[in-house]
C-alpha cells in the first residue's frame, strides 16, 4: 500500500535542500566568497538584504502552483531550478552576478522550496498532522545537523565553488528525481483517505477555506505573526550571535557549544510540539512557543555566567523547536486543504521578509547605541504581546480538530 510516510521524508530532504538559499547556508561561504569576489561585508549585506526581500515573492507565487499543479511535478521542477541556479551560481565572477544569483537562491531555494516541502505534508496528513510534522521536524533537524559540516568540510578542502557546484548536482541527480518517483498530488490520487488509511477517499482537497477567507482571520495573522517574529530573531541572533555573546564578554568557543546545545534541544523541541499539538488549543500552544522565546530574548542581555548562556540556549532551542512544528502543522488543521499552497506561501513570504529584516535591525542598534540590547528589549515587548493575543483570539470555526 502507498503511503504518507516516505512522502514525509522526501520533504525533510527536500527542506534540507534550501541550505543554498539559507542565511545559514550562505554563511558556510561568506568568507571565502568575499576573498573570492573581492567585496565588503557591506557590499554583500546590501545584496543579501535586497535579494531575501525579493527572493520572498517566490514563497507566494509557488503556493498557486502547488494547489493547480500539484506537489510532485512542482518539487520536482523546482528542484531541478534551485539544482540549476546553485551550479550557476558557482560560476559567479562579480558583484552583478552574485546579486543575480542571490535572488534566485532566496526566490526558489528559502522560498518557494520550503513552501512546497512544507505542503506536501499537509496534503498527507489532516488528523495526524502533529504526529507528521514532528517526525519531518526531527528528520530535517538531523539531515541540517549533518550538512552543516559536510558543506563547510567540502568548502575548507575544496573552495566554496566546488562545494556549490556538488550541491547543485545532488539537487538535480538527487532530490529531483526521488520527488518524481516518491511523491504524489495527494492521498485521493492514490485512492485514499489523508493519512494514508485504505479506504477510498471521502472527502476531497476542496474541503477548507478559501485563501482569501483565511488571510482575513485574525486566526491566520496571528500564527504567521508569530513564526515570522521567530524568524527575525533567529536570523538575527543566527547571524550576529558570535558578536551577541562578545558583548556579554564570551570567546568564540562559548558560540560553538551553544549551536550545539540548541540544535540538540531543538530536537526535543521538535518532539515535544509534536506531542503537544495534538493535546493542546493550538493557539495556547502559540501563545507558549511565544512566551519560551520572549523570555530567551529578554534573558539575553543580561547573561554573565557560562551556565546562564547554556540555560538561554536551551530555552531558544526549546522554542524554536515547538514553533518549527507549529508552523509546519496548523495550516491544514486549521484552514483545510482547499488552497493549502497560497495560504502556507502567505505566511512563509511574511517570515522570509521578517528574517531579511532581522539582521539589519541588529546591526542598525548596534551602530547607533553601541549594543544590541535595546533591539533585545523591543524585540521581547513585540513577541510578548502577540502572545497574549493569541489567548484572547479564537480559531475559525471551520477548522480541523
Amino acid at each position: 500500500m502507498y503511503n504518507g510516510w516516505p512522502v514525509v521524508l522526501v520533504a525533510a530532504l527536500a527542506m534540507v535542500g534550501t541550505l543554498p538559499g539559507r542565511t545559514q547556508g550562505l554563511g558556510l561561504i561568506t568568507e571565502p566568497l568575499l576573498l573570492d569576489l573581492g567585496l565588503s561585508r557591506v557590499t554583500y549585506a546590501q545584496l543579501n538584504f535586497w535579494a531575501t526581500i525579493l527572493g520572498a515573492g517566490g514563497a507566494i507565487g509557488i503556493g498557486r502552483a502547488i494547489d493547480h499543479f500539484g506537489s510532485r511535478v512542482v518539487l520536482t521542477l523546482v528542484a531541478l531550478a534551485l539544482g540549476a541556479i546553485v551550479v550557476g551560481m558557482s560560476r559567479t565572477t562579480g558583484a552583478t552576478d552574485l546579486a543575480v544569483w542571490l535572488t534566485f537562491t532566496r526566490a526558489v531555494g528559502q522560498s518557494a522550496l520550503s513552501v512546497v516541502a512544507i505542503a506536501i505534508v499537509g496534503h498527507w496528513f489532516v488528523t495526524r498532522i502533529d504526529r507528521a510534522m514532528a517526525v519531518f521536524s526531527i528528520v530535517l533537524s538531523v539531515g541540517f545537523m549533518l550538512a552543516f559540516p559536510l558543506v563547510g568540510w567540502m568548502v575548507q578542502t575544496g573552495g566554496w565553488r566546488s562545494a556549490w557546484l556538488t550541491i547543485g548536482v545532488a539537487l538535480v541527480i538527487g532530490l529531483a528525481p526521488m520527488a518524481w518517483l516518491v511523491v504524489r498530488r495527494s492521498p485521493e490520487a492514490c485512492g485514499l483517505e489523508p493519512d494514508g488509511a485504505r479506504e477510498p477517499a471521502t472527502t476531497g482537497e476542496t474541503t477548507g477555506m478559501h485563501w482569501r477567507n483565511a488571510l482575513a482571520t485574525p486566526a491566520f495573522w496571528l500564527f504567521a505573526t508569530g513564526t515570522a517574529l521567530y524568524g527575525l530573531v533567529a536570523s538575527g541572533i543566527g547571524l550576529f550571535n558570535e558578536s551577541i555573546l562578545a558583548e556579554r564578554g564570551f570567546g568564540a568557543d562559548v558560540y560553538y557549544q551553544t549551536l550545539v546545545v540548541t540544535a540538540l534541544t531543538a530536537l526535543a523541541g521538535n518532539g515535544l510540539g509534536g506531542w503537544l499539538t495534538g493535546r493542546l488549543p493550538l493557539l495556547r500552544l502559540l501563545s507558549i512557543s511565544l512566551g519560551t522565546l520572549a523570555v530567551g530574548v529578554l534573558a539575553l542581555p543580561f547573561v554573565g555566567a557560562l551556565w546562564q548562556v547554556m540555560v538561554w540556549a536551551v530555552a531558544m532551542g526549546l522554542g524554536g523547536g515547538l514553533m518549527m512544528v507549529l508552523f509546519f502543522s496548523v495550516w491544514p488543521r486549521v484552514f483545510g486543504r482547499r488552497h493549502l499552497g497560497v495560504i502556507q506561501g502567505s505566511a512563509q513570504a511574511l517570515t522570509v521578509l521578517a528574517s531579511a529584516v532581522g539582521p539589519w535591525l541588529l546591526a542598525w542598534c548596534v551602530e547607533s547605541t553601541g549594543s544590541y540590547r535595546f533591539a533585545f528589549f523591543v524585540l521581547a515587548a513585540a513577541i510578548t504581546l502577540v502572545g497574549f493575543a493569541a489567548l484572547i483570539v479564537r480559531l475559525p470555526a471551520t477548522h480541523t480538530p
